[in-house]
């Protein structure tokens, strides 16, 4: 990319994917913790995207795709978010579902997925090619194929989340983001440097799924094995093609967490603010806890990107 090549998502594609959402999608609240708050030395505003509509941030991509393309039928490769969100998008939309979902996906997030109309097919997450069944299943069976973070129309709409925040921070300084694929935080940082330029914007990966953080420091897309994680909805290898493109523009950096370190976020978000919160959903709030983000005076606008665990999986991970 040069300097004058165009970025794969404007803030104009935001602003339309607003537009599509409206009435459709939660405006998720913002929660403050006191407790947090002095635990961070500043002030934090916690996205709770946890209770969006199918308990994730995914379902603002996935409907905006949905409503854009108006296809008869869609597929996807996902753990479980996407799929759910996907699957709730086409049903709104009269449109069958099929999903590639690893065969190792949270029961939860299966069965939610089924729940909503859609086929599910199993895969192997660490010995097949996912986009390669992906591409493979949308030809076979002439599906629109929604990427679950390289689509522009995924970027876009999970932007909004960025734009309902900046709406209600007047001195929003830091944006942190759980990055997977990047679909999330390419929207993300999208919308906060137009809107609010002066703020940063910044990801977090699992210490052991750090792709994004070694392809900024390499300065291109840089592949790892599938990482071993509690952070399911993280487990990607490579940042993708387009959100790429974005993140390396606009994000300012990419920090890891522990999985000790989820788990006590995940432990404080439930008992100090009263949120549940999925392993992924929770690690902006443990990098910034961990001291890894930093305040720099104004709020820190955290993304608590989703809250899909079951009941048996959060105690097990919790009661330690």
């Amino acid at each position: 990319m040069t300097a004058t090549t165009p970025l794969p998502i404007s803030i104009d594609d935001v602003h339309a994917a607003a537009a599509r959402l409206d009435g459709v999608a939660h405006r998720t609240p913002l929660l403050r913790s006191r407790t947090l708050d002095a635990r961070v030395g500043g002030a934090i505003a916690l996205k709770a995207e946890n209770l969006q509509r199918a308990g994730a941030f995914k379902f603002r991509g996935a409907f905006n795709a949905v409503a854009a393309l108006r296809p008869d039928g869609v597929c996807t490769v996902s753990s479980g978010n996407h799929a759910q969100a996907l699957a709730l998008a086409a049903r709104e939309h009269g449109a069958r579902a099929t999903i590639l979902m690893p065969r190792d996906a949270p029961a939860s997030k299966r069965a939610a997925t089924e729940g909503y109309g859609a086929e599910v097919i199993e895969f192997d997450r660490y010995a097949d090619d996912r986009e390669a069944l992906a591409t493979a299943l949308a030809t076979e069976r002439g599906l629109t194929l929604v990427h679950p973070y390289d689509e522009p129309l995924v970027m876009a709409g999970q932007g909004t989340v960025a734009l309902e925040l900046a709406a209600e921070v007047d001195d929003l300084d830091t944006v942190v983001v759980p990055v997977g694929g990047g679909g999330l935080i390419a929207g993300v940082a999208t919308a906060v440097k137009a809107l609010a330029p002066h703020a940063r914007v910044v990801g977090v990966e699992p210490e052991a799924g750090d792709d994004v953080a070694r392809s900024l420091h390499a300065g291109e897309r840089v592949s790892i094995e599938v990482p071993q994680t509690i952070a399911d909805g993280q487990q990607v290898t490579t940042p993708g093609e387009r959100t790429w493109e974005v993140i390396r523009a606009l994000v300012d950096d990419v920090v890891t967490v522990s999985d000790a370190e989820i788990v006590e976020a995940m432990r404080l978000l439930f008992e100090r603010v009263k949120v549940v919160a999925e392993p992924s959903g929770a690690t902006a709030l443990a990098a910034t806890l961990a001291g890894r983000v930093g305040a720099r005076g104004g709020t820190l606008g955290v993304v608590i990107s989703g809250g899909n665990v079951d009941a048996a999986r959060f105690a097990a991970l919790t009661a330690a």
